[in-house]
């Protein structure tokens, strides 16, 4: 399928006359029509709801917009969880999945009255040490093996460092009864960035027998089954594109057959999408600096992988339109790349692309989830600007670029000077 922009030239030349290059640009209309059609696919489940993965692009702007379409916080961290409670997202519209978890972190999801997802059956001591336990308390699971659809391996649970075994489960559920906990949940996280539509019903298939076998066990009242995140999207155009209406209607037929018979037919489905709900909602704006010609033709923006990693760190796909050549012909093959002293800073390597000129302004798709969040200060690069582009056409900016002195902030400079 075409990769189109949604942004134009002319709106990137308005933005760019007040903000300069490069900046992370939001399309708050494709965000909200997105969510909406996320509830829908679910509307089957009377508790459904979607704790948005904070992670993938902590902005409280973004978080607002979500929260109004319905939308909770899934956090990590105690960060995290400050901004989630500096919207007014709090008690169980935040899911707090955390592994390794600092005492402050979990201190401060109770506060909260957050959702807690204990990754490991010894965090049961550790979470009762804070004080008498949830009423409701999450599990997670990793049921070790592969996760295979088919014939073909999509990951591997058992090198995944998340989660419990099924007896690991039913002991720290038994234990939580005895201090008190009363309802139950259960977590899973299985694959990634998954373009089938097959991902989501066949984990929502084994974790719905799994609620049924510990239910039998240990006689545990569940709640909800978190199908966690792993939908992912298509990043090149030639991609298969999930269906979430397909995926929800999936997830629907497997909980009839499994949940339903099983006198389990009021437990509520969550979710915990970032990469769904955001990536294609966002774009890296950027503006040509140089062109180098050597053995290959390089293409220089005033981007780099410090705005957006993946390319460099998993060698990631992302689509490049340039502004104002959408339907000019692909008949140049260069090496997009930004500044950083290594040679794998490459938005793109051999790309084929219209001509392109210093000052032309290169948009690079899917940059709403995991894009300004993985970001970094390498070579001291400094963290660009969010923007908003709002529903109604006009423009804000939602977190301003970074500066020098932003850079140099956590340093003790008593004994030093800058000249600017």
């Amino acid at each position: 399928m075409k990769k189109t922009a949604f942004l134009t030239l002319d709106k990137a030349m308005e933005i760019t006359a007040q903000i300069p290059t490069p900046f992370h640009i939001y399309d708050e209309a494709g965000i909200r029509a997105n969510a909406r059609a996320l509830k829908k696919a679910f509307s089957w489940n009377k508790g459904f709801r979607e704790f948005f993965a904070v992670k993938a692009t902590p902005n409280p702007y973004i978080l607002r917009i979500l929260n109004e379409e319905g939308c909770g916080c899934d956090c990590a961290t105690y960060t995290e969880l400050l901004l989630a409670e500096a919207v007014g997202i709090t008690g169980h519209d935040v899911m707090f999945s955390s592994n390794v978890t600092p005492k402050k972190d979990m201190q401060k999801a109770r506060e909260m009255g957050a959702y807690i997802n204990l990754d490991d059956a010894t965090h049961v001591d550790f979470l009762a040490a804070l004080g008498p336990v949830p009423e409701t308390v999450c599990l997670r699971y990793n049921p070790g093996g592969s996760f295979s659809l088919g014939n073909t391996i999509m990951d591997m649970p058992r090198d995944a460092k998340y989660g419990m075994t099924e007896d690991q489960m039913a002991g720290a559920i038994n234990r939580l009864m005895k201090l008190g906990t009363k309802h139950f949940g259960i977590h899973a996280f299985l694959a990634s960035n998954t373009t089938t539509n097959e991902y989501y019903p066949e984990l929502a298939g084994q974790l719905f027998r799994l609620a049924v076998r510990l239910r039998n066990a240990t006689g545990a009242d569940f709640r909800f089954i978190n199908l966690s995140g792993g939908i992912g999207v298509d990043y090149r155009p030639e991609q298969p594109c999930c269906n979430i209406q397909t995926i929800g209607d999936g997830v629907r037929t497997r909980y009839e057959q499994i949940m339903t018979p099983a006198g389990m037919g009021d437990v509520a489905i969550f979710t915990e999408l970032g990469r769904f709900m955001l990536a294609p909602y966002g774009h890296l704006v950027s503006t040509v600096l140089h062109q180098k010609h050597i053995y290959r033709e390089y293409v220089g923006l005033d981007a780099c992988a410090a705005d957006l990693m993946r390319p460099a760190m998993y060698g990631a796909y992302h689509h490049i339109t340039v502004l104002g050549k959408e339907d000019a012909i692909l008949d140049h093959v260069y090496d997009v790349i930004g500044g950083l002293c290594e040679n794998n800073d490459k938005f793109a390597i051999e790309r084929s692309l219209p001509q392109i000129n210093v000052g032309d302004i290169v948009v690079i798709h899917d940059t709403g989830a995991h894009g300004y969040s993985m970001g970094y200060n390498y070579n001291g690069k400094l963290r660009s600007a969010e923007v908003l582009l709002k529903e109604d056409g006009s423009f804000q900016l939602i977190r301003r670029a970074e500066t020098p002195m932003d850079y140099f902030a956590t340093l003790d400079m008593t004994e030093f000077q800058f000249h600017n």
